[in-house]
């Protein structure tokens, strides 16, 4: 099969699946009716009055399951037990400084559909290789892609990822319009150095990266035809903003834009470099938003760096660095909390969140610790409001049903279960390393309808289909006869006690529903689990004999066939799309 016929043979499969066997109709939809670019699921977001005090209230699986949810993507039953053994304090003290497991990215896995003609054989680096064509560079793209989709679904008990997706949504490229792979690893590496650390750390290096400068075009910003496109996006979205009205002045990023000329991107040694032949040298003076400050102009092989210090230095300093610091905070907070800021979020939530920032040199991790240790991140009115992203529904529930996905065939199925997952979460609105442009992706800045545009008529039917068919007995398609699927009795089997029917059901809207749900659903949920019989024992029964022989093809499927009814129908809940 061709190159261009593989590809487009594999998105044309992934569409296929997506439209098989459904019989859908969105109108009729209570996920969709109740969330879709309305209102709150359910209507119970309410005004909190809570505060950044700790947090010392109830400690149980519901809580610690907030708790991870929003830290990481999905609480498997593991994790919550990980948690409970813990206080909430100590919980997040390691979720912020466990190790994150290290998983290879970077590795020639395309070479039986198109061979590299770099020299990098199957299986090894190509971090390190020559650029190759458009073709090879396709497969190293998807590649990372694949892969950062395996980071997050294989992650353990840590906050790293999630803040990855943080920085990536905060400052992203489009991995597309970058076009060269080897700098697009060099940039991941990026997000994952400083996921818990340093932010103006972060963008001095960001502001330096090879995939960075050819996105927004810093590597062609020169003193005879200065580009303001760097220099622009580095105020408006990547420190001080613009929310409430812009207070930089035009002037201000054409001053940047001059700070910034002479950077540049050797693509043959996979680096930058500053070339100081093509830096503007002269004074840079700003506007009274940064205080009238002057950039002395500097020339020589240090020029750049001296520059650049000096800019952050006056963006992230004085009025303009608490103005910085609350845009930061409101990020973080859309991010792990909920969208709603109003003037009392405003005053109590970010405004110490802020001086936090600023008060530790710009560190994240303290920042963190006082916003998930807090009695306003646990309060009632901050869990179940959040509309699970793509990732989180995707990976989460991968997570949390203990998805099998590896052993695989070969090691090139492995990679095209993740990129087959990644076309899932793209086809949804979330698609890692293709933010629709630099402002990343539109629920997390689009003002009013915020992360409710997660849920429309074209990404909503899209969720049910994906768990649908993960669900089904043949799965998603990963390459030749390699599926990714459910095993739904060792999930029941991870549940506190899979042979009481009301127990299970309990356990599932405990893990998998962002609210708790009425009798009549649960009872509703039971009845199929029990083939509308009226006695627990019809199930009891039925898995006491699956556990006694796991093997045999009949008790196995008659557990497997009701438990696939149930959370079907359970997973099509607006509930379920909460977390």
């Amino acid at each position: 099969m061709g190159t261009d016929t593989k590809i487009k043979f594999n998105h044309s499969a992934f569409e296929n699946q997506l439209q098989k066997n459904i019989a859908y109709d969105i109108t009729k939809d209570e996920a969709f009716n109740k969330a879709a670019n309305k209102t709150s699921p359910l209507n119970i977001r309410k005004k909190t009055r809570s505060t950044l005090a700790p947090y010392t209230g109830v400690w149980n699986d519901s809580t610690a399951i907030h708790l991870l949810n929003r830290a990481m993507f999905g609480a498997k039953p593991s994790d919550v037990t990980t948690a409970i053994s813990l206080t909430p304090s100590t919980t997040v003290d390691a979720l912020l400084n466990n190790t994150p497991s290290a998983y290879p990215i970077g590795l020639n896995w395309y070479e039986n559909t198109y061979a590299d003609t770099t020299g990098v054989a199957f299986g090894n680096s190509w971090i390190n290789a020559d650029y190759g064509d458009g073709t090879i560079d396709y497969y190293r793209r998807i590649g990372l892609q694949a892969m950062w989709m395996k980071n997050i679904m294989k992650q353990n008990f840590s906050l790293q990822e999630k803040m990855v997706l943080f920085l990536y949504n905060l400052v992203p490229v489009q991995f597309q319009l970058v076009g060269d792979a080897r700098f697009l690893y060099q940039y991941i590496q990026l997000l994952h150095q400083y996921a818990l650390g340093n932010y103006k750390d972060f963008i001095r290096d960001m502001t330096k990266d090879g995939a960075m400068l050819y996105f927004l075009n810093g590597y062609i910003n020169n003193k005879y035809s200065p580009d303001e496109n760097y220099g622009r996006e580095l105020q408006e979205l990547f420190t001080v903003g613009k929310e409430g009205g812009q207070q930089y002045a035009e002037a201000d990023v054409q001053a940047a834009a001059k700070v910034l000329t002479g950077w540049r991107v050797d693509s043959a040694n996979i680096s930058t470099f500053f070339d100081p032949t093509f830096h503007d040298t002269t004074n840079k003076t700003f506007s009274a938003f940064y205080n009238n400050t002057t950039i002395t102009g500097q020339s020589g092989s240090n020029a750049g760096d001296i520059e650049l210090d000096a800019l952050l230095a006056m963006i992230m300093g004085g009025q303009s660095g608490i103005t910085a610091a609350n845009y930061i905070c409101k990020k973080l907070y859309r991010f792990f909390v909920y969208y709603d800021i109003d003037s009392n979020i405003e005053t109590n939530i970010i405004a110490p969140l802020a001086t936090t920032l600023i008060n530790n040199n710009w560190e994240l991790k303290p920042v963190l610790e006082q916003l998930l240790k807090s009695e306003h991140f646990f309060d009632f009115q901050s869990q179940g409001c959040y509309i699970k992203t793509p990732i989180d529904k995707i990976c989460g529930l991968t997570r949390v049903l203990s998805v099998p996905v590896e052993p695989l065939t070969t090691f090139e199925d492995e990679y095209w279960l993740y990129v087959r997952q990644w076309y899932y979460a793209d086809a949804m609105g979330m698609g890692v390393g293709e933010a629709p442009n630099v402002s990343g992706f539109k629920p997390y800045y689009q003002n009013p309808q915020w992360q409710e545009l997660f849920i429309n008529s074209n990404t909503h039917p899209k969720r049910l289909q994906w768990t649908d068919q993960l669900l089904t007995a043949y799965g998603h398609y990963v390459n030749g006869s390699t599926s990714y699927k459910a095993n739904l009795p060792l999930f029941a089997s991870t549940l506190s006690n899979p042979a009481d029917p009301d127990v299970l059901v309990a356990d599932v809207v405990k893990h998998c529903f962002g609210l708790p749900v009425s009798q009549i659903k649960r009872d509703y949920f039971k009845a199929i689990l029990l083939s509308n019989q009226t006695n627990n024992s019809y199930w009891t029964i039925a898995w006491n004999d699956y556990i006694a022989s796991p093997t045999d093809p009949t008790a196995l499927a008659v557990v497997t066939n009701r438990l696939r009814l149930m959370l079907t129908e359970m997973f099509r809940m607006a509930e379920h799309q909460l977390c």
